[in-house]
């Protein structure tokens, strides 16, 4: 139904038209009312106008793969929605419920090509808040996409500091054929060198320096080896999590496209009765029941 004008004249994207203008705009715009938690349009719907909230709440979000919903916005009196799908014509991009009895008014393709004509910087207004909705819905992609396990693993190993690094660096070395080679030859040159030199040794037989020496080296050794098994399992911790939620976003989309099959089956049956009638014949679905299981 049409608008009163002085209802416009408390809507900031129409605050700068002259009472003039905002008669002529208020006879041709329509005025919406909702519900507490009634849907004005979901995600898909074609888009046909776009809204502008003068009493109460709009929530805008949309689900992602996992089924989580996302809420992008809560247009509050004077906040403009649903412009995107009715600029460029295409389906909504998210789903807008009423969280509190609403009113909203409705502008047309018509109704936004006389304002924007009356006043062009009304069309800032919108492109403003089509801005802020973007960067909003870039935050959140962003944080809510699939992770890279290698990126989040360093990332880790950055908040763990120096000790850390030493510590995969010394099981990285430990493992290797060079830390064998070079405790053989250490081993051999001391027990040799004291073996050799006879009563002036410096760590004679039973060689009780060498083996203090080995028994703190094991312990240091074993100590950031357990650092490097610790990083490692938060590692495994962390590419288990992201398989996951890989995982569910797969069976959810998997769940998706089988809504989505029942539907185009539903509505080839639809048609297909239809034209049966059309035709004078038995519907399809009749026919499909009558038909003996194979």
């Amino acid at each position: 139904m049409p608008v009163d004008a002085t209802l416009l004249a408390e809507i900031p994207l129409f605050g700068t038209l002259d009472d003039d203008e905002k008669k002529l705009l208020a006879e041709v715009v329509d005025t919406r009312t909702l519900k507490s938690g009634e849907t004005l349009f979901r995600h898909g719907d074609p888009g046909h106008a776009m809204y502008v909230v003068s009493k109460g709440q709009i929530e805008i979000f949309i689900k992602d793969h996992a089924g989580q919903k996302i809420v992008l916005t809560e247009a509050r009196p004077g906040d403009v929605f649903g412009e995107l799908a009715l600029l460029d014509e295409g389906p909504r991009s998210a789903t807008a419920v009423a969280k509190e009895d609403s009113e909203l008014v409705e502008l047309d393709r018509g109704d936004l090509l006389l304002l924007v004509t009356k006043r062009p910087e009304s069309a800032l207004h919108m492109l403003g808040a089509m801005g802020a909705m973007t960067r909003k819905a870039d935050m959140l992609l962003r944080t809510r996409v699939a992770r890279n396990a290698n990126e989040e693993i360093e990332s880790e190993a950055d908040r763990g500091g120096v000790v850390l690094r030493v510590a995969d660096w010394v099981a990285n070395f430990s493992g290797s054929i060079t830390f064998l080679v070079l405790h053989v030859g250490i081993f051999a040159t001391w027990i040799g060198l004291n073996l050799t030199i006879g009563e002036t040794a410096f760590d004679p037989f039973p060689f009780g320096l060498l083996t203090m020496i080995v028994s703190l080296e094991a312990i240091i050794l074993s100590t950031l080896l357990l650092f490097s098994s610790n990083r490692q399992t938060a590692a495994d911790r962390i590419r288990s999590d992201i398989e996951y939620q890989v995982n569910l976003k797969a069976e959810l989309e998997v769940a998706h496209l089988h809504e989505k099959i029942d539907e185009m089956r539903e509505d080839v049956l639809a048609r297909l009765n239809r034209m049966e009638r059309t035709l004078g014949g038995a519907p399809a679905s009749a026919a499909a029941a009558a038909k003996p299981a194979s």
